[in-house]
């Protein structure tokens, strides 16, 4: 081959390279300083209270300060409103007011767990149980016989409320669901696997020892007994609960080079904290930057602190009427990256990938122009020119990133919050994480991905 044509393929052609191979050691350094603060968040995370809980305590250490109505917002001013305790907003405000639209990021801190039933406990063959009633998308039969935790709070008739968490520490007792020995498994492995483990079935063992004393139900009420000595409550009190079991796994490093981080909730903590760095560092921008933190994305994002609320609006509403900027004006300027984690491509299961369109470890930040199923139902299906914003902002800044496709065409599918943003008329891309094994207990993640999703959120917050 000659030179020229060599010099006409480097031109014309469209070449991947792994990002280890594009970085210096002292971005080296820099990812892993980020990715250890990161798996210090997502150890700290397990539901998306304690994710919000972590991300305030982050934010104000780098000054942000609650929002008020009518507090003063000069450029710079660093702001949050707290959702609940389930979501949360973040703005920087920008040099230029809000009619020239905003930068905003918006990732989800909920994870598939699984929920406890409003009336869970009972006794069975004197073992005592917690019913559950799963929560998102999930492969029940990865959820067995591994250790569990127990978070959450509980709204007492008095008014107070009780935060329980047992399991977190290394001297706590952990919970488990029970599976069938293989010896007497033959006809449920037979099964397909999405009948292979009841929904009902999933009930966590939490004791076996009975009370002492000749009444029924004797374990049930040893339990009991434990629980309202531990944190004042009754069985009652199970009825204003809101209690999640999650995965006992620390969050850690995996493989002999330590180049991968495995843990629970990566889907989507891992752009939620992404996010959160990268709007702590923003300091004076030209357009404010928003980072916003929902809840209910895996269930749809319903309810009062999910993506199809009002809250959001309900903020911007007032950040604009204190520029006297009308909230059509400031959303028809607004770019939005959706911040979510995609599909990693994974060797041991090709079949179910476009090879050329997959996202792939260690390629940095994944961008999906579409989602949805089949014929992008439920997509909103971002502009050329939307795409093209983030070409600019990422080339211009030494940003690795990759185009990203949720499996082949006639697959399966899945869908974003990005629907929800576009319908408020913002131009709106999905991009994030690629990630092995999603929506499992388990989750695997890249850390050079992990640090090119938090460089491109950085720069684009800088952006324009």
């Amino acid at each position: 081959m000659s030179d020229s044509e060599k010099n006409l393929r480097d031109e014309l052609f469209y070449t991947q390279k792994n990002g280890y191979d594009l970085i210096d050691t002292e971005e080296r350094l820099e990812l892993e300083r980020y990715c250890g603060e990161y798996m210090s968040y997502l150890n700290a995370s397990r539901t998306e209270r304690e994710a919000v809980r972590e991300g305030i305590a982050y934010a104000e250490s780098k000054g942000f300060v609650p929002y008020t109505e009518g507090m003063p917002l000069t450029p710079g001013t660093k702001v949050y409103l707290n959702n609940r305790g389930k979501a949360l907003l973040l703005a920087v405000i920008g040099l230029k007011d809000l009619s020239f639209g905003a930068n905003i990021a918006a990732a989800h801190v909920d994870a598939p767990r699984l929920d406890l039933k409003q009336i869970p406990l009972y006794e069975d063959s004197e073992l005592a149980y917690l019913k559950t009633h799963y929560y998102g998308g999930i492969k029940k039969y990865q959820w067995v016989t591994i250790p569990l935790e127990l978070h959450g709070v509980v709204s007492l008739r008095s008014g107070g409320t009780v935060e329980v968490v047992i399991g977190r520490e290394k001297d706590e007792p952990k919970f488990v669901i029970t599976d069938l020995l293989p010896h007497l498994g033959k006809e449920q492995m037979a099964k397909a696997a999405t009948q292979g483990i009841a929904g009902e079935n999933q009930s966590l063992l939490i004791g076996s020892v009975p009370y002492a004393d000749e009444g029924s139900d004797r374990v049930k009420l040893a339990v009991m007994s434990l629980l309202h000595d531990r944190y004042g409550i009754t069985e009652e009190d199970f009825l204003s609960a809101e209690l999640e079991a999650v995965p006992a796994f620390d969050v850690c490093e995996i493989g002999l080079d330590r180049s991968l981080i495995g843990g629970y909730g990566h889907d989507d903590r891992v752009c939620a904290y992404a996010e959160l760095a990268a709007i702590c560092e923003t300091e004076l921008p030209e357009r404010t930057a928003v980072c916003i933190l929902a809840d209910k994305e895996e269930v749809g994002s319903m309810g009062v602190s999910g993506m199809q609320s009002r809250a959001f609006e309900a903020v911007m509403v007032s950040l604009c009427a204190a520029q006297k900027v009308a909230l059509r004006a400031c959303f028809w300027n607004s770019f939005c990256v959706r911040a979510d984690v995609c599909n990693a491509f994974d060797p041991l299961y090709p079949e179910v990938c476009e090879k050329r369109n997959a996202a792939k470890i260690n390629y940095g930040m994944g961008i999906c122009k579409f989602t949805g199923s089949g014929g992008k139902s439920g997509s909103s299906d971002a502009a050329a020119e939307v795409v093209g914003t983030l070409r600019r902002i990422f080339a211009d800044n030494g940003v690795v990133w990759q185009m990203a496709e949720l499996g082949k065409v006639d697959q399966g599918g899945g869908g974003t919050v990005a629907l929800y943003m576009a319908n408020r008329n913002i131009d709106t891309i999905d991009a994030g994480v690629p990630v092995l094994s999603m929506h499992a207990p388990f989750e695997t993640v890249s850390k050079f991905d992990c640090y090119m999703t938090y460089k491109g959120m950085k720069n684009f917050y800088k952006d324009r």
